[in-house]
């Protein structure tokens, strides 16, 4: 999995920290919900049932480099 300098430096954040690797990968292989933004990145979103919420990955333009992993909890999904 390719990941950028900030998403390795959020990674190490308590509040991160627990996001496993093999749930981000979930979520980009089978998302619930996929948006591209304005400058590009794509957004996805997938439950973790182990974790009771859901995840929103960031990905680059090029669809595989992740930017970015939270619980969303805003998302309430669809």
């Amino acid at each position: 999995m390719k990941t950028t300098r900030y998403f390795d430096y959020m990674r190490k954040r308590s509040d991160r920290s627990q996001i496993r690797l093999d749930w981000i990968q979930a979520v980009i292989e089978n998302p619930e919900k996929v948006e591209i933004q304005s400058d590009g990145r794509v957004r996805k979103w997938g439950k973790i049932p182990e974790a009771g919420k859901y995840l929103r990955v960031i990905l680059l333009e090029d669809g595989e480099t992740v930017h970015n992993a939270f619980f969303d909890r805003s998302y309430k999904g669809n």
